[in-house]
């Protein structure tokens, strides 16, 4: 199978571009996991250069179809997880998806709130917060860094009952009696940092899926405000859409 080079009139169509439409034939007719063959045997299979190849496979790691792992090799990336948004902890989505959810706490620490933070929970500029910083993992699987922001005078002993609890809305739910009601979430993307891509096992600029989310309980009182960083090669959102209600 070869790149077949454009005899109409129209825009000259790029060369990786043309090589990457074959390969993503190719790596369709895959399952999840199998490598896929080294740049050299598909420069020489498109017909091709190794630059070429390389620049249609790198396009496509970012797209989340294939996974590249430094040492190894690059391998058919597995079906992204289809997120619904909705007020769910990560437990039960991941759950929800047949996955087994697992967390790792990086730092649990207080930190006092610059003037943004303390406008997002309705406290004092300088008040006290408690920042809980999260690695979210699915079949054992980094998935997301996740770090949340609670006021910690509204909820003291925090710190102590994330061991007692399964997710911290759980904890919230049972120690003190709060329950989200609603939320604004914006949803953006970036580059993942050195430190990022560390703690995910990903390549130092791929993409990530920016979801920050400010959360409500029944009286409208500000809850936390997280800051979650996706792995946009592993996540994909889903909303429901409806036309606006008429007054």
């Amino acid at each position: 199978m070869t790149a077949q080079r454009t005899t109409d009139s129209g825009p000259k169509i790029p060369k990786y571009y043309q090589v990457k439409k074959l390969l993503v034939e190719l790596v369709e007719s895959m399952p999840a996991g199998n490598p896929v063959p080294p740049e050299r045997s598909l420069a020489i299979q498109f017909s091709t250069s190794r630059t070429t190849v390389r620049q249609a496979l790198t396009e496509m790691v970012i797209e989340g179809r294939l996974l590249r792992i430094q040492g190894k090799g690059t391998f058919v990336a597995k079906p992204k997880v289809a997120q619904l948004l909705q007020l769910t902890s990560y437990t039960q989505e991941m759950k929800s998806h047949g996955l087994h959810p697992a967390t790792r706490i990086l730092d649990v620490s207080y930190i006092n709130a610059d003037e943004h933070l303390a406008e997002l929970l309705a406290i004092r500029s300088g008040g006290r917060v408690l920042r809980i910083e999260r690695l979210r993992l699915a079949n054992g699987e980094p998935m997301a860094v996740e770090t949340a922001h609670l006021a910690a005078r509204r909820f003291p002993g925090l710190r102590r009952q994330l061991d007692r609890y399964a997710s911290l809305y759980e904890a919230l739910s049972s120690a003190y009696d709060v329950r989200l009601a609603e939320a604004e979430a914006t949803i953006e993307t970036v580059l993942a940092t050195p430190n990022e891509a560390r703690l995910l096992g990903i390549d130092v600029g791929l993409p990530l899926v920016l979801h920050c989310q400010h959360s409500f309980d029944g009286d409208g009182h500000p809850v936390e405000w997280v800051r979650s960083l996706y792995r946009g090669d592993r996540y994909k959102f889903v909303t429901h859409l409806r036309p606006p209600r008429e007054e």
